[in-house]
Formats: C-alpha cells, structure tokens, sequence
C-alpha cells in the first residue's frame, strides 16, 4: 500500500466496541534492536486491562522519532523489560473496557492518548491498556488517523511554549525545525499566546508556516539564520548539534538572560555549560502524558485554533517502511499507521 496525503480523510464512523477482546491481537514487534527492518508484524497477547487502566481498540497510531530512537537501541530502550517488545506512544481508538462502572471514560467512547511503552505493550497494535490519566476523549472534528498524530507532539508543543517559554504578547521566539511534528504545532500554540514567532525549516514549507502564523520563514538550505536573527527572547530547539551546531549557533541569537529549551540534548553534551557561558537560561525537556492538558489540547483543536498535519498514512504492516520515512528526515508534520 502506498502511503498518502490526507487532505481529504473520509468521516469516520464509530462501531460498537467488542463486548470482549479477542485473546491475540495483530502487532509490531522487535526482537533486538536495529534498523526498521527489524520490525515485523505478529501475533501476540491482547494486554489485560488492570487497576485504572483503560484498554482501547485502537484505529491508528502516530509515529513520533522516540519510536525511531528506541527501536534502534537509543531513546528509551534501556526501560524495555523483555523482547519481542511492541513500541509506540501514541493512539485513538475506541474504550473497551474501563476502570469501573462510573468512570468517565466508559466502553465506545472515541479517545486519543499516550502509551506507557516501553515499559509494557506500545500503540502499533489493535489493542493498548493505558492509564486513564494518560486518555483523553478525542477531539470532536478530527479523524481518528489525524487525532493519533497529536497527543505527544501537542504535549511536547505545549510544554516547550507555554510550560517552559511562557509564551506571551509581544515575545520574539525562534523555533527551529519548525514544519515537523512537534515544530508546527509550537508555532501555532506560540503565535495563539502573542508570540511573534520566526521559524527555521527547508524552502519548500515556507509558504505553509507562514499560513499557521509564523512571522517570519528562514530557509536554512540556503540561509544561515544567526545572519536573519538576533536578541530573541527564546530559542526552541529541535535540532539541537546533530546538523550543522544548529544549537550552539542558537546561542548567539539570543539576548542576554534569554533561554533556550533544546530537546535533544543527547546530541550536544556540552549544552548547559556553553549556555551559561553565553549569559543565557538554559533547559532540556521531556514530554509527560497528562489527559488534563490533553483535554485542553483538544479544545484548541475543535475551536479551529490549533491544526495538525498528517502528510503520511502507512497500513500496520508496513510500520518498517513508515519508520524509514521518518528517519530520512524532512517530514512535514507526523506519519500515522492505520491499524486494521
């Protein structure tokens, strides 16, 4: 099947769930890290729903490069208890079963969330159990394929912008990376809160950041942007050194006392000391599921504040070749498996 844009998804109509899941369920596993083609489709133990977790049928799960990262051994592997493993973080599907009779999440609802991979069963598979207080409804006006590319990198978004930058009215705020899964959502959640936001990313997404509100576009194919920028107030970095020290070189642009929020930090070791060296406030980041803010996020979404951009749909088994794409780099926006 060949992957495909989706500027015109179908509605999606909701069924009712299974009264009971199945006893095995189809999904992607490794046995040892190493590249995509690691990844092979099977058939394992559905997850036992426990305590107050959830377990939901899943529709489609969104790729984020964390998956990328701990399949190949990096990332969070070291948490993986056992192999084969099934990764992935994020979902929507359908409630099966619930905590409890009074619960507000109850079996058919539509939900979206937050797996507790790697430490049990991820989201690329028909059915996750997760705890509730990382589950919330999905947003109204989204299909189940668009809803599973935003809960970890809307929460990512919203850590670094509002969390962390406290975006505000009239801040200058330079966000690198910005047409990628979690770049394109700070822009607009930066620009919803006052912040005049410059973005970095290739040529061809330049017209497109613009239209989510990004005051101005660097090219850095062609652009070196500590040419363009300078006295920013805040620096969100999504590159970090790992391509031409687009980290160390953030430094310069930013004013004295200003802050810069890098998230990967694993490919810049010398990052707190060279930031304090340059007069500038400094922090790493990472994401923490919270269906709270989640329920926020999807407000954003149905009052047309907040968009999100699928550019690519791969079916469950081929989750090697979706991971392929991604690791390619200079994907605009998030890919999503559509889980049968």
């Amino acid at each position: 099947m060949t992957p495909h844009e989706t500027n015109s998804i179908t509605p999606h109509v909701v069924s009712a769930p299974p009264s009971s899941p199945p006893a095995l369920m189809k999904a992607v596993v490794f046995d040892a890290p190493g590249d995509p083609s690691v990844l092979r489709l099977t058939d394992v133990a559905t997850p036992a729903r426990v305590g107050s977790e959830v377990l939901v049928k899943v529709s489609a799960a969104g790729i984020n490069p964390i998956d990328a990262k701990t399949r190949s051994g990096a990332g969070v592997s070291v948490a993986i208890p056992f192999y084969p493993t099934v990764i992935g973080r994020d979902f929507c599907g359908i409630v099966v079963e619930s905590p409890y009779d009074g619960h507000p999440l109850k079996p058919g609802d539509e939900v979206y969330g937050v797996s507790a991979a790697p430490r049990t069963f991820g989201s690329y598979a028909q059915y996750v159990a997760v705890p509730s207080l990382q589950v919330a409804r999905k947003p109204r006006r989204l299909t189940p394929i668009e809803a599973a590319a935003v809960p970890t990198a809307a929460l990512t978004a919203w850590g670094l912008v509002v969390d962390l930058a406290k975006a505000h009215e009239g801040q200058r705020m330079l966000i690198h990376s910005g047409a990628g899964g979690v770049g394109h959502l700070a822009v607009q959640l930066a620009v919803y809160f006052g912040a005049r936001v410059i973005a970095t990313t290739s040529g061809n997404n330049a017209s497109w950041l613009r239209s989510l509100g990004a005051e101005e576009v660097i090219d850095y194919t062609t652009t070196r942007f500590e040419e363009r920028v300078s006295d920013v107030d805040v620096v969100i970095d999504l590159v970090g050194n790992v391509h031409d020290n687009t980290g160390t070189r953030s430094l310069s642009v930013l004013r004295h006392g200003g802050l810069i929020i890098s998230v990967p930090t694993g490919g810049w070791p010398g990052f707190a000391d060279e930031a304090e060296k340059a007069g500038v406030r400094w922090s790493g980041f990472s994401v923490s599921p919270d269906a709270a803010c989640l329920a926020i996020i999807s407000r954003l979404i149905d009052s047309g504040d907040l968009h999100v951009h699928v550019s690519e749909i791969y079916p469950l088994d081929e989750a090697s070749e979706a991971h392929a794409h991604l690791e390619r780099g200079h994907t605009r926006g998030k890919i999503v498996l559509e889980v049968p």
